[in-house]
């Protein structure tokens, strides 16, 4: 452990007067110590901290009794209990704890010292040993009659008062920039990818793939379920495995209070896309999915006689083929057993100018996929490690899953581009 510095305990009396300068040193040196990961990943740690030392540096460290910190800091009603709450009492045990660690750290020994003695909610504050020395000449009291001691320190440390609040803006705007770093770096993987379209103020309209495949809509009898009626209807098809994927993406757009509608692609114009975000499920049976995807690195292809389905990095060399994950359909009907692949693009179009986000599979195990990846914090940080320096303002996602008799397994990633 790291001795603490020959120093004086300037703050373990209510009659200690603080200049502005000390002052300006313990918060910041408080501040310092709020910004570690010791304590910036708790609200109720920092509140504590902050209230024992304003109130030390104001002069009122009579309201630093547990009942009055259980009120002002934890909404505590005036007569609680504070035998059978010990929240005050553990709270500052802990805040003791992370004190300690944080100076254990190697680089800390010339620091000020923020200390919070046990039984005590009374924090001091202890210099190094050239800063004691200025402290107690401050402190100094004349006797009575003599020229007082305290004017030359002063003049010294108003000689060092331009430095000492130069200093103080420069840690102000490190501790800035390191918190806005912090916050990025803090985000999820899986925040980061979403941002886009939930911070869009715009109502998300979902284009999902629709086939019109009926001409007859079977009913049953409300008094006898056994008995079928055949009706004349034109009727319109969602792929049932599609809701999967289109369930998992609703859930988390309401789970953001985001409005969100559904339209069939079929119906979809592209006046309804340049409304607000879209998100488009589908590859093949959706064109809204291979129109906006097609100019973008990895996109859709198939043979003429549509047996052969892929996805295709368009930056592959001439001289390689460019169809890099492939679906042969006489394998996948045949067997049921084999690997689909997937794409997940999120980005802004420059057609719609609207953030848009695609699901798609070449197959339907494929689309499922997709949106277990859209709702997995491990893949989508797996993607962020693949490119840390990039961001994800725009990007695309190459996916595959091994196909057993027809059931998608776990996703794996493939390929990622951003720009």
């Amino acid at each position: 452990m790291p001795e603490t510095p020959p120093a004086v305990s300037f703050a373990s009396s209510s009659h200690v007067v603080f200049t502005e300068e000390e002052k300006l040193a313990v918060e910041a040196q408080v501040e310092r110590l709020l910004a570690t990961p010791f304590f910036n990943h708790s609200r109720r740690f920092p509140s504590f901290l902050r209230y024992v030392v304003d109130q030390t540096l104001s002069g009122n460290t009579e309201n630093l009794k547990e009942r009055t910190i259980g009120i002002e800091i934890f909404g505590k009603p005036a007569d609680y209990d504070t035998a059978s709450d010990p929240i005050v009492r553990v709270t500052a045990a802990e805040i003791r704890k992370r004190i300690a660690q944080y100076y254990q750290e190697p680089g800390r020994e010339g620091e000020l010292r923020v200390s919070l003695p046990p039984g005590s909610y009374i924090p001091q504050f202890h210099l190094s040993q050239h800063e004691t020395v200025a402290v107690e000449a401050v402190h100094e009291i004349a006797p009575a009659g003599a020229a007082n001691p305290v004017p030359p320190v002063r003049a010294a440390l108003a000689t060092r008062s331009l430095w000492i609040w130069l200093s103080v803006l420069i840690l102000l705007l490190v501790m800035v920039f390191s918190a806005l770093a912090w916050r990025h770096s803090s985000r999820s993987a899986l925040a980061e990818f979403w941002a886009p379209i939930l911070d869009s103020s715009d109502p998300i309209l979902f284009c999902v793939a629709d086939q019109n495949q009926y001409t007859a809509l079977t009913l049953r009898d409300a008094e006898n379920p056994a008995h079928q009626v055949l009706l004349k209807e034109q009727v319109t098809a969602v792929v049932i495995d599609d809701l999967s994927t289109i369930t998992k993406i609703a859930g988390r757009l309401q789970s953001a209070g985001k409005r969100y509608s559904v339209r069939g692609e079929s119906t979809t114009s592209l006046m309804d896309l340049r409304n607000g975000p879209s998100v488009i499920i589908g590859a093949f049976d959706n064109a809204w999915t291979l129109r906006l995807l097609h100019p973008l690195r990895f996109h859709f292809a198939n043979d003429p006689l549509m047996a052969v389905f892929s996805i295709v990095d368009s930056s592959a060399p001439a001289s390689s083929s460019k169809a890099r994950w492939v679906v042969d359909r006489a394998q996948q009907m045949a067997t049921g057993n084999y690997v689909d692949y997937a794409i997940v693009a999120r980005f802004t179009d420059g057609t719609t100018g609207k953030p848009t986000l695609i699901a798609a599979g070449i197959g339907r195990g494929g689309t499922i996929a997709a949106g277990e990846f859209l709702s997995n914090p491990d893949l989508m940080q797996i993607v962020r490690n693949r490119n840390p320096s990039s961001s994800m303002k725009n990007i695309e996602v190459v996916l595959s899953t091994q196909i057993i008799a027809g059931e998608p397994g776990t996703p794996r990633v493939e390929a990622v581009y951003s720009w």
